[in-house]
């Protein structure tokens, strides 16, 4: 009997890295609300540069209290983008994901 994947709950630490969460996630919500897939992520200290597969630069900074932050773990989130085409199973995925506070991978 195996498991489907977009059934399998996966767990994230809280309390780890923001850039490497937004790394291994590879989603990005912007402030209206829409999921973008990113393509790239260059980081610089502090802050990252975000560049989605729709060619739109996010600035973020490493910030686990942020917006954005919020929105990743409590999965706040009207649509995701058209233009960047995320795939279905990447939002089942990421709907079956759970961030915890003592339990799950250190990523």
């Amino acid at each position: 009997m195996t498991v489907d994947p977009s059934k399998k709950k996966r767990y994230y630490r809280k309390n780890v890295d923001f850039f490497k969460l937004v790394e291994k996630i590879k989603l990005w919500p912007s402030r209206t609300g829409t999921l973008h897939g990113i393509k790239s992520m260059t980081i610089r200290g502090n802050k990252a540069e975000i560049i989605t597969h729709c060619n739109e630069t996010f600035e973020i900074f490493n910030s686990k209290h942020s917006r954005a932050a919020r929105c990743l773990r409590n999965k706040l989130f009207f649509h995701a983008c058209s233009t960047c085409k995320i795939p279905d199973w990447k939002l089942k995925k990421y709907s079956v994901t759970y961030v915890n506070q003592d339990y799950g991978s250190r990523l």
